[in-house]
């Protein structure tokens, strides 16, 4: 018997709605609504889209008083009863609204918008002319305009209306005063399932070749097009068209005719439609060690346990082919597999290994994608259509319902962290999927993070070790430059002496290099050299950074997007001794023009990589030898495998140690290790090249040496000494308003509080402070940080406390955020 009642989130995004409601199911939508399923309901005077969380037969009013389901949005639930689960586990983890969890599970093509609808309340049309002032009369024209306007046939949307013409603002309201004029709320998917039309031909033998022989001679067209369709059997009509070099006319004739029969087809949006052979790989012979780490997944798959597994391995020690042997063998056991990994501009590379060995089993969710293309790979998925997903962050949502492994590929990075509400973090989501499938979850790094690695210290993961490289090559022969004795030489270049030799000598051999940069850019700032002045962003706490492209000088703020002319004259005190600061990727790639000026450079950063395909393009034309030095910021750091790669140069090293984060020496450490096992992976010996200001720093000795061990132990020391993460979960809440004074007293406030009502041993409230980016887009910033050990004891009290302080300073146009386990700090 179907349920009566369905409990519904609805997509309103306040707290005073932040619970289902109950909504009576009708007969007729009875057998499409199920836990999971998206829906039209009415919600006061609007249709809104809402998600049923909850099935029942019973109301907590009574039946009469409650509004109706007005549609079914999917055929298919789009979210598993599990997912279902996890949104309500993520709204409680991470402190979020419903509706927001909810919707972090869906690809963004799924998510329904609102567009409101203007129509004429009767059928009659303009009015007659009227006679006036010359106010009156413009009045009047707008509103025979509008009438006009809304008597044809086409639908005209508010939004759009006046967007195009604003100057009608007046004339709608009126007439929706008057009721001349009615609103209407109409709901449609942001992305839309595309169909194609496809002829096919269902005649016998017999009545085919009668059907070629009653063709006359001048139709010679119709005989081609028919024998064509017949030969290569259904396709899409404009396919047939250009083919035979057509029209639509002879397709028409032959349908009429019932000779051909057209259907619509739902068409599938494949981004790698025709890249890859129909020919699989076959999986490589893996050596001693990781035989030892393949066995003991397996094994922990087998086990029918949730089990969570850190590989640590070096740079090139085949990581990844174990990740492929381990997700055949889930398969095999009729188990579905989840791939992450931390950058699209990693993800042409994985895309590649994967659908070399998996063919179209593999299902890829990542941003680079249209919305259309995710939206079709995760119908695929939701299907049952393959069973491995492939993407970074959120495709840890991917609607699998028999998971058997998860992998998080180098799990360390800081791209698994959401920064938007729910901010979820990929590693605690994957194992809470992992938990519900009794699954196992593994992750993988050559530089673990603190808190995965301690938690393999404490017994709460696996821990396996790669040694060395699949190849058995000698990791890269690292050393450290002090630019400062650079500077003692006379050298003011950004390259010091010996990375200028030995980009040389790698042009020499037509070997390649890697220069590895963590800015954008031309420079960082400008600045007076008279005065100290320095051009900084009128809406936030930064300077701004100068761009060139083309024959134009900007300066940029990376930040909120404003932009401004560059200045040859201090604003300040008139000085022409105003110059650029600092270094970016731009103005390294004219120092390296100058100096090899026959050198091919390939510079990746967001400035070259923000159309779609930009990323896999460039990294294509270096695999192919199209160029012979890669410049880049973080993108190039990792999980990248060129085989004549055989130096990596870090230009400014340390850049990341002067970050107000605890965590900036973990990241150095990482960023550095990673970028320097991009060098000599193949037959080729690699060179390393670090430099930096700061040579005596653990973390630069740690990277120089590729001793992850020596980093840890030094690290966790001081992180135990200050009682920071792993060792506890770290909550940030910020304030922001336009008025310092506001967003300083509602922190203040806020910090009260807690402390009174966080007297617990288990909670540490620091004194509330200004970000580090006190003011950005125009807001002032305050922080205050609570350190907990133990996450579950307190997480009942904020959740209590956050939601009426958040309101409360929306009230006064502020914003109070949360974040649960914060990554970033500024």
């Amino acid at each position: 018997m179907n349920p009566k009642f369905a409990e519904v989130v609805v997509d309103v995004h306040a707290r005073d709605v932040d619970r289902p409601f109950d909504y009576r199911i009708p007969p007729e939508l009875a057998a499409r609504v199920g836990v999971g399923t998206r829906l039209i309901v009415p919600f006061g005077n609007r249709r809104v889209e809402g998600y049923v969380v909850g099935l029942s037969d019973e109301a907590d009013v009574e039946a009469e008083k409650l509004k109706e389901i007005l549609d079914v949005l999917d055929e298919q639930p789009p979210l598993t009863e599990e997912l279902v689960q996890l949104s309500e586990w993520m709204s409680h983890q991470y402190l979020s609204g419903k509706a927001a969890a909810v919707q972090a599970l869906l690809p963004a093509g799924m998510r329904a918008k609102t567009a409101v609808r203007l129509r004429l309340a009767d059928k009659r049309g303009p009015e007659a002319a009227q006679s006036g002032g010359n106010e009156k009369s413009r009045f009047f024209e707008k509103k025979q305009e509008l009438l006009r306007l809304l008597s044809g046939n086409s639908p005209v949307y508010k939004e759009q209306l006046l967007k195009e013409r604003p100057d009608l603002k007046t004339v709608v309201q009126r007439l929706i005063q008057d009721g001349r004029v009615i609103e209407s709320h109409e709901i449609t998917q942001a992305v839309q399932t595309r169909y194609v039309t496809v002829a096919d031909c269902p005649l016998s033998e017999n009545d085919f070749v009668q059907a070629i022989e009653q063709i006359p001679a001048r139709a010679f067209k119709q005989k081609e097009v028919l024998q064509w369709i017949r030969q290569n059997g259904p396709t899409a009509v404009r396919d047939v068209l250009r083919a035979t070099q057509t029209t639509y006319a002879v397709i028409r004739a032959l349908s009429n005719k019932g000779w051909i029969r057209l259907e619509q087809v739902e068409e599938r949006r494949d981004p790698y439609a025709d890249r890859f052979s129909s020919e699989l790989e076959k999986p490589l012979v893996l050596t001693e060690e990781q035989t030892n780490a393949f066995d003991s997944i397996v094994e922990s798959m087998r086990s029918g346990k949730a089990c969570q597994i850190l590989l640590q391995g070096v740079t090139g020690s085949g990581k990844t082919e174990i990740y492929l042997q381990s997700i055949a063998a889930c398969t095999k056991q009729g188990k579905q597999a989840i791939v992450l990994v931390p950058e699209i501009a990693l993800t042409p590379q994985m895309v590649e290994r994967f659908k070399l060995r998996f063919g179209d089993a593999v299902a890829v969710l990542h941003s680079g994608l249209s919305q259309g293309e995710r939206y079709d790979e995760w119908k695929r998925i939701r299907r049952g259509e393959v069973s491995i997903a492939v993407g970074a962050r959120s495709a840890v949502f991917a609607p699998f319902e028999q998971i058997g492994l998860i992998v998080i590929d180098e799990e360390h990075e800081l791209s698994y962290k959401q920064e938007d509400q729910p901010k979820y973090h990929a590693r605690e989501v994957a194992w809470q999927r992992a938990l519900h499938h009794s699954a196992t979850l593994l992750l993988g790094s050559a530089t673990p993070s603190l808190e995965s690695r301690y938690a393999a210290d404490r017994g709460e993961a696996r821990h396996i070790v790669l040694a060395s490289r699949f190849n058995k090559n000698a990791l890269p022969q690292v050393q450290i430059i002090d630019m400062r004795e650079e500077l003692k030489a006379a050298n003011r270049s950004m390259f010091s002496r010996e990375l200028q030799r030995l980009i040389y000598d790698r042009l020499q051999k037509k070997e390649q290099t890697i220069l590895f940069l963590n800015r954008r850019g031309h420079s960082t700032f400008i600045l007076c050299r008279s005065c100290g002045y320095v051009a900084r962003c009128p809406n936030c706490d930064i300077s701004l950074t100068y761009h060139e492209s083309g024959q134009f000088e900007m300066l940029r703020c990376h930040y909120c997007g404003h932009s401004e002319s560059s200045v040859t004259l201090c604003p300040s005190c008139s000085s022409p001794h105003i110059r650029n600061f600092g270094t970016g990727t731009q103005r390294v790639e004219q120092e390296l023009n100058k100096l090899f000026p026959n050198a091919r450079v390939i510079r990746m950063d967001v400035d070259t990589t923000g159309k779609k395909g930009s990323h896999e393009q460039l990294l294509q034309k270096f695999r192919e030898g199209q160029a012979d030095i890669l410049l880049g910021t973080q993108m190039i750091a990792k999980g990248l495998d060129f085989p004549r790669v055989s130096l990596v140069g870090a230009v400014s090293a340390d850049t990341s140690l002067h970050l107000p984060d605890f965590r900036s020496a973990e990241r150095t450490f990482q960023l550095l290790t990673q970028v320097a096992g991009r060098a000599g992976r193949h037959d080729t010996e690699g060179r390393v090249l670090i430099q930096t200001y700061q040579p005596e720093h653990y973390a630069i000795q740690s990277a120089a040496k590729q001793d992850y061990e020596d980093f840890y132990r030094q690290e966790i020391k001081i992180r135990q000494m200050l009682g920071n993460p792993p060792l506890c979960k770290q909550i940030v809440f910020t304030a922001q308003h336009e008025k310092k004074e506001t967003a300083e007293r509602w922190i203040r406030n806020l910090e009260k509080e807690l402390c009174g009502s966080l007297r617990s041993p288990h909670a540490d409230v620091l004194p509330a402070c200004p970000a580090p980016l006190s003011k950005l887009q125009g807001k002032y910033r305050y922080h205050l940080t609570l350190k907990c050990s133990d996450y579950s004891k307190v997480q009942p009290v904020l959740s209590a406390i956050y939601p009426v302080y958040a309101k409360r300073m929306k009230e006064e146009a502020g914003l109070l955020t949360v974040d649960v386990n914060a990554q970033i700090i500024l």
